[in-house]
């Protein structure tokens, strides 16, 4: 029989979804409303006062007086804020800063406030919600739940507590669930990646799990140990087990893999989390498409990838998107982000909803020739060779080989395949075909002789998490970049000796 609690979880979900489909269904107009909302609230601050809030009542003057920031762009403000100064980017001070690695910058410090960080925990709720009303399970709210993630252990910088947004997050999980929850906190704050998991796997290992959640790369380590301690696969020791809940990188190229550990499909949710907003959720079973929150203090702007490197590209709003095309997303939010460019590219698989796919950064992707292959493109292609011809893929990223020892320049996948496709060579060719299809830039290079097709190098076994461990990246919220423009990535790791 099934709890009060499963039981009343369902007319819950059916509130959450007529209030969802209530934003759903006028989305300029709550676009609208957050747009202004957000520059009443900011416009005493510092930032607002810099750049004529009270002057600005539409998008036009928006853009004409705030330009596009990313961290670094915007530093200078967030320095302020961290040394205790008030009234910066927005009202008082922030409830939390999410410190996560910068690239140029060092650490990074995310400003989270009492208006936005109500927005991540009920997006979360949200999507799980939504996932009941639309298949009528709610049974795995009696089941225990896991959620790889950071360390909740908090810091302080000028008395403002610090820490990462998973362990942030960690702080929230509602009274009602908390005995569900696994690992215990003294597990979550365990530092070092490797003892963390096995702690949990012997946490977890004889309990009834019924939703599994973290990045994918990461929780397939679990799994594996899980298995083998246990000698079971995942649905066996699991039986229950019966909803998979991730983000951060793309799950289909790792799908193979978590369908032969665990033994059968199982439901999954799709989540677009980040430190600086909860940005959209996948609210359907057979619809990939994540649906864009825009009821959740966050004003969204969009560039054409295209376009961006342009000294002044257009910025759109909803109304202007058009489906399949690739977009840097910009967003303006009750944290005090204004502008801001995230690094993420996305594609919109619908506007009627307005959902969306993240398709890759803007600083990961290979256009050493001119070709401009994102992320999406060679996690397709990856997808369609394995569906093709068999295999089961760890991880892999790619390169560009730009000066050979001998013949033409080309693409270089490195790739940890945990079994080998029937035919390598037959897997190489529809890898290649894929992306031509994909990207008419790299095509026109095959067919003109610039580029030879490309070249899959095999990792070692756990290579790129020995290289993830050798860079201090390994676990948590960190994932291994899918392709990059130059071969540090890569140059590493064969320097490392983890490539065949």
């Amino acid at each position: 029989m099934p709890s009060i609690k499963a039981l009343l979880a369902k007319p819950v979900a059916k509130l959450v979804k007529r209030s969802i489909d209530r934003w759903a269904s006028n989305p300029i107009g709550t676009q609208n409303k957050v747009f202004k909302e957000l520059i009443n609230s900011a416009k005493t601050t510092s930032f607002g006062k810099d750049h004529d809030f009270s002057e600005i009542s539409t998008h036009e003057d928006f853009v004409a007086r705030v330009p596009v920031r990313d961290y670094e762009a915007l530093r200078s403000y967030v320095d302020r804020m961290v040394d205790g100064e008030p009234d910066v980017l927005w009202p008082g001070r922030p409830l939390y800063y999410a410190k996560t690695s910068g690239t140029t910058s060092g650490s990074k410090y995310i400003p989270i406030t009492k208006e936005s960080m109500p927005t991540h925990i009920s997006a979360a709720r949200n999507a799980i919600l939504m996932y009941i009303a639309e298949t009528g399970n709610s049974q795995f709210v009696d089941g225990k739940m896991i959620f790889l993630q950071g360390s909740p252990v908090m810091g302080k910088t000028n008395d403002v507590n610090t820490g990462r947004l998973s362990g942030i997050v960690a702080h929230y999980v509602p009274k009602y669930l908390q005995r569900n929850r696994l690992p215990s906190y003294e597990t979550n704050c365990i530092e070092d990646w490797d003892t963390k998991v096995d702690a949990v796997v012997e946490e977890t290992i004889n309990e009834n799990m019924t939703i599994i959640s973290g990045i994918p790369p990461w929780v397939l380590g679990y799994f594996e140990k899980l298995k083998q301690l246990s000698g079971k696969s995942i649905g066996d020791l699991f039986k229950n087990f019966n909803l998979f809940i991730y983000g951060g990188v793309n799950y289909q190229p790792y799908k193979a893999k978590f369908d032969e550990l665990i033994g059968r499909s199982v439901d999954s949710i799709e989540l677009y989390p980040a430190s600086e907003g909860f940005f959209a959720f996948q609210d359907k079973q057979n619809d990939r498409g994540m649906l864009l929150l825009l009821d959740s203090g966050i004003f969204y702007e969009f560039i054409k990838v295209d376009a961006f490197f342009n000294e002044n590209p257009s910025r759109i709003t909803l109304s202007e998107v058009e489906v399949g095309v690739n977009y840097v997303m910009i967003i303006s939010t009750s944290a005090g982000l204004w502008a801001y460019n995230v690094g993420d590219t996305i594609a919109f698989t619908s506007t009627s909803p307005y959902k969306v796919i993240v398709t890759g950064r803007i600083k990961h992707f290979i256009s050493a020739f001119g070709e401009h292959v994102i992320g999406k493109e060679v996690e397709k292609a990856m997808e369609e060779a394995i569906n093709l011809h068999g295999g089961v893929v760890n991880e892999f990223t790619v390169a560009p080989q730009v000066n050979p020892e001998t013949g033409l320049p080309y693409h270089e996948w490195f790739v940890e395949f945990d079994k080998l496709p029937v035919d390598l060579s037959r897997f190489n060719e529809t890898l290649d075909k894929s992306l031509q299809e994909q990207n008419s830039y790299y095509k026109d290079l095959i067919v003109g002789q610039i580029l030879k097709p490309l070249v899959i190098t095999k990792v070692r076994v756990n290579g790129f998490e020995q290289y993830m461990d050798s860079r201090g990246k390994l676990g948590g919220q960190n994932k291994t970049p899918r392709l990059a423009n130059d071969r540090k990535i890569v140059d590493e790791m064969i320097g490392q000796n983890l490539v065949f």
